[in-house]
């Protein structure tokens, strides 16, 4: 069997690594040979964990936001790490600001980097910025302070991440529309939160592509994630207008987690699911 990952090797907006172990114990519902569908793959890793427990299941990956290119590309990103890592030194101390000729020049690195080939933005960001922000060009990290969250060490390559997975890139309707009468298809819906910054998202997402999805919901298999930030109201009114669908979650079980931006900012993530009989 090959290595389990629970959490994403690599920093990601909104990656399920706090409901890894809820998710498998789902997993153990369905049987082996399972057609799992995971609409808005992002990191990989509810992909990465269902093939591992379901070896002989096809497992879809929608990759979106290219997340492989960013596994692909772990050696040059150490790489540029490293080198930001030695200019850095002793210098300045952990978590402390970046400022004057040495932020002028990590940007020049970075510019260097740019120049010859792909920066990963968000892996950068997470060594130079605080707190999940993240920024996706050099432009836009100019504008934010830099201080030293550098990592001490490398990446470690992991080229068996996505192993056994059939990867795609596209709109998620379309693979609704490919698997949605296959039988006992399970989606896997982890859509971008309402009222969270999807900046790092390759999509623009409003209220009514939110309010899309859950039609997927109806007579499918699920595992659905949101938050208590999406807007309810909105979405009762928008389901007051099409009676027909009822409620996608009557006879869903729920787990929460509860997250901590930082001291003073939270929200609770949700994660829903129901087995619908054959």
């Amino acid at each position: 069997m090959s290595k389990l990952y629970l959490s994403a090797p690599l920093p990601f907006v909104g990656q399920k690594r706090m409901f890894a172990k809820e998710f498998i114990k789902i997993l153990q519902q369905f049987p082996d040979g399972t057609t799992f569908v995971d609409l808005f793959g992002g990191s990989g890793l509810l992909s990465h964990i269902t093939k591992h427990f379901k070896p002989h299941s096809k497992v879809v990956y929608n990759d979106f936001d290219n997340y492989r290119r960013r596994i692909d590309n772990i050696p040059r990103t150490n790489h540029l790490i490293a080198d930001i890592r030695k200019m850095v030194g002793e210098s300045v101390p952990r978590h402390k600001i970046i400022k004057g000729q040495l932020r002028d020049d990590i940007f020049n690195r970075i510019e260097e980097y740019v120049k010859s080939g792909f920066v990963d933005f968000i892996t950068l960001s997470s060594s130079l910025m605080f707190s999940m922000k993240y920024r996706m060009d050099i432009d836009g990290m100019r504008k934010e302070a830099l201080y030293n969250n550098i990592r001490k060490t490398d990446y470690p390559t992991c080229g068996d991440y996505l192993n056994g997975l059939e990867i795609t890139s596209c709109d998620y309707k379309e693979l609704v529309h490919k698997y949605g009468d296959c039988p006992g298809v399970v989606f896997l819906v982890d859509p971008p939160y309402l009222s969270t910054d999807v900046s790092t998202y390759n999509m623009y997402w409003g209220l009514a592509d939110y309010l899309d999805v859950i039609k997927v919901l109806k007579g499918h298999s699920f595992v659905y994630f949101t938050s208590n930030k999406s807007s309810i109201l909105e979405l009762c009114e928008w389901m007051g207008r099409n009676p027909g669908l009822g409620n996608p979650f009557k006879g869903a079980e729920l787990r929460v987690f509860n997250q901590h931006m930082n001291y003073s900012s939270s929200y609770i993530d949700m994660m829903l699911f129901r087995k619908e009989s054959l």
